[in-house]
């Protein structure tokens, strides 16, 4: 009979401390994302202030306009997207895990000062550095066209061609520092006799990251590569402060054609859930490919 009492009373501890979080999340994430896949399926623009006081259900029509709507800039925007998502996953966590593998072994002098320093963008506001960078690359008088002109006078503006390289290089020093201190901090988990013990069977250098490092590493690769690809899909204040998508909508990604779907103009609040419902699609598809590829080819952390 006290083991039964003792049972109910943990269990009643349980649900007192769980109840509040799950209140939390329903309110907070659940019901906002039910709500918006059910509003993209509507007609509603904002109600009697916008003229439009009958909602009533219109199906897949915003998912249908969003793909063949040739005024749109669906395609341009999840074309921008994947190049981040390429960035991030190829460009930030490689080399966040090379800069944290030669910090760990301390192959340079300063590890403190340097793991500071490439940490630093990762406590600036986007905004500030959206700003700063802005004025760096993106005007006709700007640092880097002083520098480009000091080399070939006869360019005017060298970025109309590839307005997203500004972005995706921002991108990449402003981030790359979030995977170091990952791996870093996962390195410096991993039992040193077990390096030396591969050392002295006689691997170099190489075979020890190739064969010890990495493969104790992969579920911290693969966690990287779920935070970069949700990450990357998500990207909107410092794109919004650096160019506000353009040139020409050519720097647009897909959050910020949801804000100018809700935001600016006539609001089209159904395309804008429909493209936020479209972006949890792909992100869900993009995790669960990484996932895959885990599986098959990676190791168990």
């Amino acid at each position: 009979m006290a083991d039964l009492t003792a049972r109910r009373e943990q269990s009643l501890s349980y649900l007192v401390l769980v109840i509040p979080a799950v209140l939390i999340y329903f309110a907070v994430v659940a019901f906002p994302t039910v709500f918006s896949v059910a509003l993209s399926l509507t007609n509603y623009n904002g109600g009697k202030v916008f003229g439009n006081p009958k909602v009533h259900f219109a199906g897949l029509r915003s998912y249908v306009e969003i793909f063949t709507n040739p005024n749109g800039y669906f395609y341009l925007a999840l074309k921008n997207n994947f190049l981040i998502v390429i960035m991030s996953v190829f460009g930030q966590i490689p080399l966040g895990f090379a800069l944290a593998y030669i910090l760990s072994r301390k192959l340079v002098r300063g590890v403190d000062f340097f793991q500071t320093m490439i940490y630093l963008p990762n406590v600036i506001s986007p905004v500030i550095i959206g700003i700063l960078f802005k004025s760096f690359y993106l005007n006709s008088d700007s640092v880097y066209m002083e520098i480009v002109r000091f080399f070939n006078p006869q360019i005017q503006y060298a970025l109309n061609d590839q307005p997203m390289i500004p972005v995706l290089v921002v991108m990449l020093w402003m981030y790359t520092g979030m995977y170091v201190i990952i791996f870093l901090a996962n390195i410096q988990r991993i039992d040193v006799s077990i390096i030396e013990a591969a050392r002295i069977d006689g691997a170099n250098e190489g075979q020890v990251l190739a064969r010890v490092i990495l493969p104790a590493l992969s579920g911290v690769i693969v966690t990287s590569a779920i935070l970069a690809i949700s990450g990357s899909l998500k990207s909107f204040d410092l794109i919004y402060i650096m160019t506000n998508g353009g040139p020409a909508n050519q720097t647009t990604v897909l959050s910020l054609y949801m804000y100018m779907m809700a935001f600016r103009g006539a609001p089209n609040y159904p395309l804008a859930n429909a493209i936020s419902t479209i972006m949890v699609i792909i992100s869900f598809i993009l995790i669960g490919l990484t996932k895959g590829v885990e599986k098959k080819f990676g190791g168990k952390e």
